[in-house]
């Protein structure tokens, strides 16, 4: 997808707002909901409103990381803390993960030592109510988090709907008690407890994977790179790599082939329209390295051997940087092998042994490179 400008500003003023509306939205909860479980005496209730206390936590959680994520960029971090709204994701996570368990913790004991429950009237609408107030609060906080690519303001809007569901199956338990005199909260609260679990594992694993460094969007790779190779003396781009340094920080490298003719003057014009090009349409700050590539000669018809043998093996995914000496005999080139190959040296091997048998009088040293952004 396509990265968006954002004014960081603005988008700490609005993360800071959506949170303070999710920290009174649930205090308010939290009184209502105690009050009628303690009345009740319905453990799901109860438990239902103990989620929501620790909504509150979230919140304030969503709202320091922004504050903190937004400090200016330093010595120790050039690159700013945005990674510091990953962390913050982390932890909410880990409170909802913390409220599946209690939740289910509650339940199963509510199956093994059922009490009495009254559900009166009264009851049953403050519940209705806290469900949808919980969605209209969770797809609230879940669209600001999209809008302002916040994903911790994201995992607070699931929470919410989580949160809903969990009310829902309450009302429903309630209600059943009415009608049918069945005692089901414990069962239905085992079901949710479950479900809520899984999400917060689900959503930890993502922040967790943010906050490592994992590959970038693929599709957004894709945009980049059609990007640069839409100038004109760019003949080949490769060693793509973005580093994610925030929601709204990102940083990249890469490799172009040019011909070898060109001169530095035309080299560095290139580079410096390509880098403007890249921070403009995608918000990027991106460092543009150079192959010069043989096109002429007998060096030219080299560079097509290698590509054309290589295309043999097919766990070499990409050749590219190559370079022929013809004083000294020494052919360099890269080569991209895939991650799954479980020995990467041996398929470069078998590859130079083809390239001496055609070209003899050379020597070939093949790079290992890693595939960052080829598959």
């Amino acid at each position: 997808m396509t990265r968006t400008k954002i004014n960081m500003i603005k988008r700490e003023k609005a993360i800071i707002k959506t949170s303070l509306v999710g920290i009174a939205t649930n205090i308010v909860l939290v009184f209502f909901k105690m009050g009628v479980g303690v009345v009740s005496g319905s453990i799901a209730i109860i438990l239902d409103a103990v989620n929501n206390l620790t909504d509150v936590l979230s919140s304030v959680v969503t709202a320091v990381g922004a504050k903190l994520a937004n400090r200016r960029p330093d010595k120790q971090h050039p690159h700013g803390h945005g990674r510091i709204e990953y962390l913050a994701t982390l932890a909410v996570t880990i409170v909802i993960l913390a409220t599946g368990v209690v939740a289910l913790k509650e339940s199963i004991e509510k199956i093994l030592a059922p009490n009495e429950t009254d559900y009166t009237n009264l009851t049953l609408i403050i519940v209705a109510v806290a469900v949808l107030v919980k969605v209209v609060l969770g797809r609230y906080v879940k669209r600001q988090g999209k809008m302002y690519e916040a994903p911790a303001l994201m995992a607070a809007g699931q929470d919410a709907l989580m949160d809903a569901i969990l009310s829902l199956a309450t009302l429903a338990a309630g209600i059943l008690n009415r009608v049918l005199g069945l005692q089901l909260e414990g069962y239905l609260g085992v079901l949710i407890a479950i479900l809520i679990i899984k999400t917060a594992i689900e959503m930890m694993g993502e922040a967790a994977r943010a906050t490592l460094g994992q590959r970038a969007d693929a599709q957004l790779i894709s945009q980049v790179k059609r990007q640069i190779e839409s100038f004109d003396k760019v003949q080949g781009v490769y060693d793509l790599a973005l580093h994610d340094y925030g929601p709204t920080t990102m940083v990249g490298t890469v490799q172009i082939q040019v011909q070898d003719s060109l001169t530095a003057r035309q080299i560095h014009q290139l580079t410096q329209e390509i880098v403007a090009s890249v921070r403009k349409k995608f918000q990027i700050m991106m460092t543009v390295g150079i192959y010069a590539a043989n096109s002429r000669g007998d060096a030219g018809q080299m560079r097509r051997d290698v590509e054309r043998l290589a295309k043999g093996h097919p766990e070499i995914l990409q050749v590219h940087g190559f370079l022929a000496n013809e004083k000294t005999r020494v052919v360099t080139f890269d080569a991209v092998v895939d991650f799954q190959t479980e020995d990467p040296e041996k398929a470069l091997r078998r590859l130079t042994r083809e390239l001496r048998i055609l070209y003899p009088e050379y020597k070939f040293q093949a790079q290992m490179d890693a595939d960052i952004s080829v598959s």
